[in-house]
């Protein structure tokens, strides 16, 4: 593998959990995505953002955005973390809502993470309130994956980290 960086924005951990993983794995670089510097990125050939998915966005993917002519010819590939377990259409759903224009051609991972209401922010756990309320007028046979997952983990965690989740991103490294 070449020399590289795995750039990272998390908000719980999960994503700081396997950034770290691939870190290890790859043996490229850590850095928390608010302490990058894009001069020092441009020194890297390859470039893994790991960003939570939180309303069907990824978390970081603005560096990739604002700086997409400095790091033109560089290996970007990007890893979402989300709280839902994987699924294709999950996944396209998150790149047609994120990867346009200069990033829609950019390899695009996912891997499962946590929800865990105890460790989310006032506002996000009242937005998870709210939803779980509106969702109880559903019926439940035609809730989404993520739906699904918000009414079976009441205030407990639902931790679904694992390794095995990055293996895809290593196989593709590795051509």
């Amino acid at each position: 593998m070449s020399k590289g960086i795995v750039l990272y924005k998390s908000k719980y951990g999960a994503t700081k959990q396997y950034a770290t993983w691939l870190a290890e794995m790859t043996g490229f670089d850590l850095v928390e995505i608010s302490k990058a510097n894009i001069h020092d990125v441009e020194t890297y050939n390859t470039i893994i953002l790991c960003g939570g998915v939180y309303a069907s966005s990824i978390a970081g993917l603005s560096f990739l955005k604002k700086h997409a002519k400095a790091l033109h010819g560089k290996k970007i590939v990007i890893l979402a973390v989300g709280a839902t377990p994987y699924e294709e259409h999950v996944l396209d759903t998150i790149r047609e809502h994120n990867l346009k224009h200069e990033l829609k051609d950019l390899p695009l991972f996912y891997a499962h993470g946590v929800f865990d209401e105890n460790k989310m922010s006032f506002r996000d756990r009242t937005l998870i309130k709210m939803l779980r309320k509106s969702l109880k007028k559903k019926d439940p046979s035609t809730y989404t994956t993520l739906e699904q997952t918000i009414m079976s983990v009441n205030q407990q965690e639902a931790n679904n980290i694992q390794k095995e989740y990055l293996a895809p991103l290593i196989a593709y490294l590795s051509k």
